[in-house]
């Protein structure tokens, strides 16, 4: 009865991680058609849902509030083969032309960059376009330090802290990865948002399959042997 059991319990958690490999596989097709459709323009904060909206590529106008913008620590890729260069995004508060703020994740600057005088060419002034991608909030995992907004330390894109840190009372609850600009050679520079959502339901699926042949294996070593082999009475 132990055997049949824990046959069920492999069996299930094996179907469990195939079908964890389909909805794997729908969602990886969903964000990439997302991401490389024609930009459209985003939600209202009323009408943003993450799990539908996400990684949609959207288009807006308006002006970038460069007074306001914050740096969150981080890394980005570098020209060497696997080095990261060590810096920082900029996220700039940008004042849409149909009302509302919203905050855009200009790109990646460099630690040496990290002033904004250093990086005056950077700045675009006036009313201006961006296209990007929807993003949610960043979540903060364990292993990263808390923000200190009094001295503008932040570690995770987190949408409402730096809103209620800057005063942005009706800033969109979502951010947008601006796109690279073809051939730049200023900062901060977009384009740094990588997909890559591990796929391994399928391994998983085998591991548990495979524990279940094992022990369908020894189980029918263990009855053979108990029906073949002659009974062995111990005598005094």
């Amino acid at each position: 009865m132990a055997s049949l059991i824990a046959l069920a319990i492999l069996l299930g958690l094996g179907t469990w991680q195939l079908e964890r490999r389909a909805w794997k596989e729908d969602l990886i097709t969903r964000i990439l058609r997302q991401t490389r459709a024609e930009p459209v323009p985003p939600p209202s904060s009323a009408t943003w849902e993450p799990n539908r909206d996400e990684f949609r590529h959207v288009r807006v106008t308006g002006r970038f509030l460069n007074d306001r913008e914050t740096l969150v620590h981080g890394l980005a890729a570098g020209e060497t083969p696997g080095r990261a260069l060590q810096g920082y995004y900029v996220l700039t508060p940008f004042a849409r032309e149909d009302g509302g703020l919203v905050l855009i994740n200009r790109g990646f600057v460099p630690t040496e960059l990290k002033a904004q005088g250093d990086r005056r060419n950077g700045l675009i002034e006036g009313p201006t376009e961006v296209t990007g991608i929807l993003r949610a909030s960043e979540p903060r995992t364990m292993f990263v330090p808390e923000p200190d907004p009094t001295l503008g330390e932040w570690f995770n894109r987190d949408v409402a802290g730096i809103a209620a840190a800057r005063g942005l009372a009706d800033a969109a609850p979502y951010l947008i990865e601006a796109d690279a600009v073809p051939d730049q050679t200023t900062w901060p520079r977009g384009g740094q948002l990588r997909i890559d959502l591990p796929n391994n339901h399928l391994q998983y699926a085998f591991t548990w399959f495979g524990l279940a042949a094992c022990l369908i294996g020894v189980f029918s070593v263990y009855a053979w042997r108990r029906l073949h082999e002659p009974d062995r009475t111990l005598t005094a």
